[in-house]
């Protein structure tokens, strides 16, 4: 299936078309390439030069579909993205981050437009149609974000009673961009959004402010992009009220089913990246790296490395101060020396144990003493009686008395999966998540 699509400078559609097609395959061209050739390195094309003016034309219409999708308001968040490289035998021997340049980007818009044209033509066409839903935030979610914002001296531009729209939280995260505050704010907006998923009724997509969205680019490997290209070929044949009434009757349980799929399927691949990069941190136990604080909880902090390998500093093995968990900053901080640590902190760590059966990676801080000290009032922790512990030596112990300090391998530790990135699937930059 194809949609063609005529669009204007300012990047709205003025004209398309959707209709079934065959490829004819003129050439191969790869991301890669592409790129370089957008860079000016025009001989990776090799026989097909003549594509150059088309590539270049491409490249400038994403840009148009960019600023457009800008200035309605959606939510752009940018993260980083592995690819693990496997030897034969499906071990892995390094974790490299994947760039994303024009050619990537330009896709992506592509696909995007093709979406939402698909799903506002059949939505005007009045029949039943499997939408891609991203739904407005609940309203307590956001009170706690906006009060979460205060603390940093930011405010929500005119909000005045009304409900949040995907352009003030752009602009939050367009004013954060570039601060020390940056990370901590996008996670816990992150984690204030709703689940996209799926639905017969067109509730819209906030994340990408868009009215009208669905999933039709990819029914080679998303079951509800072949169901979309199942139902747009049978209108093609037959509007009737017999089948309008077949597919209204399925949908919702077909909505249901493949919103579950979904998750499961991204639960899943969680689940390998942390068991191929608990595997390939086996052999590096006692090595020391730098390392970002990339989620805080009450048991300790989630640190993650450059190659985005990710895994926890418990808070028993936190053993210089007695810390404590400071929600509303999400911060860790210690009750004697007032140190603190939170989202978005460079930080040095040793590599202390690797379970690769449990997909655990588990570190500890190196000089914890250069640890900032808390810029926010801290005067309600209150640093408790420390014990004599033996394990120490006869020194105080301080880590494993604080709250779920002991909880190694309890209920929380098992949020590992779930909390630590706090991402919703819409955010994923990469087009299976949109």
């Amino acid at each position: 299936m194809s949609c063609d699509m005529e669009i204007d400078a300012h990047g709205h559609v003025v004209n398309h078309d959707i209709y079934p097609s065959v490829i004819r395959s003129h050439g191969r061209l790869t991301y890669n390439n592409v790129n370089k050739a957008l860079d000016g390195d025009t001989s990776v094309l090799g026989d097909h030069q003549e594509l150059m003016p088309m590539l270049t034309e491409m490249g400038k219409l994403h840009e148009i579909l960019y600023k457009m999708r800008h200035e309605r308001g959606a939510i752009d968040f940018e993260e980083n993205e592995a690819k693990i490289v496997v030897d034969d035998d499906g071990h892995p021997i390094d974790i490299v981050l994947r760039e994303r340049g024009t050619s990537e980007r330009m896709i992506e818009s592509f696909m995007l437009a093709a979406n939402e044209t698909v799903a506002k033509h059949y939505y005007d066409a009045h029949l039943p149609f499997l939408y891609r839903v991203h739904e407005q935030p609940d309203k307590d979610s956001m009170k706690e974000f906006m009060d979460f914002l205060a603390t940093f001296g930011i405010q929500i531009h005119n909000v005045k009673g009304k409900d949040v729209t995907p352009r003030m939280l752009q602009q939050v995260v367009t004013d954060v961009a570039g601060t020390p505050e940056e990370a901590m704010v996008n996670v816990k907006l992150l984690r204030s959004l709703q689940q996209a998923r799926y639905s017969p009724d067109p509730l819209g997509h906030f994340g990408l402010a868009a009215k009208y969205y669905s999933h039709f680019t990819s029914p080679i490997r998303r079951y509800p992009d072949l169901v979309a290209h199942r139902m747009i070929r049978q209108y093609a044949h037959s509007t009737s009220e017999d089948v309008k009434a077949k597919w209204k009757q399925v949908l919702p349980d077909i909505a249901v089913q493949t919103s579950t799929a979904e998750r499961r399927s991204i639960d899943t691949e969680r689940a390998v990246d942390d068991l191929k990069k608990a595997e390939y941190m086996q052999d590096k136990v006692g090595q020391e790296f730098d390392a970002v604080v990339s989620s805080v909880l009450s048991f300790g902090m989630f640190v993650q490395l450059p190659n985005t390998v990710e895994g926890l500093v418990h808070i028993s093995n936190m053993t210089d101060d007695y810390y404590q968990f400071v929600e509303q900053q999400m911060a860790l901080v210690g009750a004697g020396s007032h140190r603190m640590y939170r989202i978005g902190q460079p930080i040095r760590v040793r590599l202390e144990n690797v379970d690769v059966e449990q997909h655990n990676v588990d570190f500890a801080i190196v000089d914890p003493d250069k640890a900032p000290e808390a810029n926010f009032d801290t005067s309600d922790i209150k640093k408790p009686q420390p014990r004599r512990n033996n394990n120490h030596g006869g020194k105080p112990s301080f880590g494993g008395n604080n709250r779920n300090g002991n909880n190694r391998n309890g209920g929380q530790r098992q949020q590992r999966g779930g909390q630590k990135k706090g991402q919703q699937p819409f955010n994923q930059m990469h087009m299976k998540r949109k």
